[in-house]
């Protein structure tokens, strides 16, 4: 009699692979989450497409860092080898999504150039995520998932796709993003927290609702494939506005801090950690998400 039902088909695992390791490192404030080498990485996302999980979307931490963020393009980037990697290692057995934005990349880790006084130059960003979504088509990504939350990103990204000859590539716009309290432990995996200032001038503020359906509807008409909320479970309500108001496939994330508060209440003896966890992330699904990205997509995958 259940409305709401949440199966393995709903769910994409984040990953994280970083350059200069010879073993996985663990996160502490993610507590089962690992910055992962390339050769584990292809076991753990050979591991995911045995449980059926159809999807994961990697994030890149590089070696070294600039103002430009360099990596983020280069034929050699982290992403780049991974996803050419993870191509020959399952084949199409599941969607290859990537990551798009600087902050990974940058020294500074904002999400885009800065200006001589530290502002972020919306502009001259979306060259570069432009340039990221190339380079990461040529290697062989099946989606693109742009994050910086720049005004025009999806239609940047979009022309240059189609002009590079990567017309079936497909856009999953972080289309609502809010510049919540609850990425710090993404922060820490990615290490990308920002050196100075924060991110609120590009991120949404969490006070607001119907701001999210003009940021979705911009996204929409720039030809954006999918469509995003970020966070999750504090933005339900987003969640559902946002399903009742476009017919797009729609994605939510269930962040870090998300994931993390379940970890660590699960560690004390204070909930059931695995109850909470299907709770919490079919609570998503019946909001109006269509797929949720979530750190615990391989602990429910074995849990079908």
């Amino acid at each position: 009699m259940a409305e709401t039902r949440l199966s393995v088909d709903d769910l994409v695992a984040p990953l994280f692979v970083k350059e200069g390791i010879d073993e996985p490192q663990p996160i502490p404030s993610m507590p089962g989450v690992l910055q992962h080498t390339q050769e584990s990485l292809r076991k753990e996302v050979r591991a995911l497409a045995d449980l059926g999980v159809p999807a994961v979307i990697l994030f890149g931490v590089p070696a070294t860092k600039d103002a430009r963020g360099s990596g983020g393009d280069a034929p050699s980037g982290v992403v780049q080898v991974a996803l050419k990697n993870l191509r020959d290692e399952v084949g199409d057995r599941l969607v290859l999504m990537a990551d798009n934005c600087l902050d990974e990349y940058t020294d500074h880790g904002h999400c885009g150039i800065l200006t001589a006084d530290g502002e972020v130059d919306n502009d001259a960003t979306l060259e570069r995520y432009a340039a990221i979504a190339v380079a990461q088509a040529e290697a062989g990504v099946d989606v693109v998932a742009p994050s910086g939350m720049m005004d025009g990103q999806v239609g940047a990204i979009r022309a240059a796709l189609d002009s590079s000859g990567h017309t079936d590539i497909a856009i999953l716009a972080y289309a609502a993003k809010y510049a919540s309290a609850l990425y710090g432990p993404f922060r820490d995996a990615a290490e990308c927290a920002p050196k100075f200032g924060d991110r609120k001038a590009y991120q949404m503020d969490a006070r607001n609702a119907r701001e999210a359906i003009t940021e979705v509807a911009l996204d929409v008409a720039e030809g954006a494939d999918m469509i995003m909320v970020k966070p999750a479970l504090a933005y339900l309500d987003v969640i559902a506005t946002v399903r009742d108001a476009f017919d797009l496939p729609l994605a939510a994330y269930h962040v870090s801090g998300e994931y993390s508060m379940v970890q660590a209440a699960a560690a004390n003896g204070w909930i059931d950690g695995d109850a909470v966890t299907l709770e919490h992330v079919t609570a998503i699904r019946r909001a109006g998400a269509d797929f949720v990205l979530t750190y615990f997509a391989r602990q429910l995958a074995e849990r079908q």
